[in-house]
């Protein structure tokens, strides 16, 4: 499996206080093709979504989707979470070969 990043955009403070709250906003730049459409010449064009997303925080699941057809293109996230130790907050999105596009914050407790 190899990984093939798409640009991503995460929004999330790099520092809080433990026990704070924070939200954490993310997007990724991906067509989400359903496999429905066809091109120019007639051909259906393949199915390609981002069908899981993951993240996680001190190594603990935070928050997971999985997507479907149904979704747009560019699929953006929101969420908020609880603020315990100082550590590092992965981001997973896999589409349907089983492709990955990981990132990774640290968030610091101050």
């Amino acid at each position: 499996m190899a990984d093939t990043p798409h640009p991503t955009r995460i929004s999330m403070p790099a520092t809080a206080k433990r026990g704070d709250i924070i939200d954490i906003k993310t997007l990724i730049q991906h067509e989400m093709e359903t496999g429905y459409r066809r091109d120019a010449n007639g051909r259906v064009i393949p199915r390609d979504i981002v069908a899981h997303f993951e993240v996680r925080y001190l190594d603990e699941i935070i928050f997971a989707a999985d997507t479907f057809a149904g979704v747009s293109a560019n699929p953006y996230f929101a969420f908020s979470t609880i603020v315990g130790d100082s550590g590092p907050v992965t981001f997973t999105w896999t589409d349907l070969a089983g492709r990955k596009t990981v990132e990774t914050r640290t968030l610091t407790v101050t």
